[in-house]
């Protein structure tokens, strides 16, 4: 498992469940477009109080942004 990519491919799907743009959440977490970006690209490792700020914006448990999909 690369945790990094499952933390931004989780960020997204839970953001576009929300029907939000990048820029939007990232305007509800508090951070700049291009971060957000960066995570979901899997170009950025983040702190614990950031995981927390977007797990919140997201309205999910934090723990949901680190599981793995299985597929079938």
């Amino acid at each position: 498992m690369d945790i990094i990519k499952v933390f931004g491919s989780n960020v997204r799907k839970y953001r576009t469940r929300l029907g939000l743009s990048q820029e939007a959440f990232a305007e509800k977490c508090g951070m700049h477009r291009t971060y957000i970006s960066a995570i979901e690209c899997f170009n950025r490792s983040i702190s614990l109080e950031n995981i927390q700020r977007i797990a919140e914006a997201l309205e999910i448990e934090t723990y949901k942004l680190f599981l793995e999909e299985e597929i079938h």
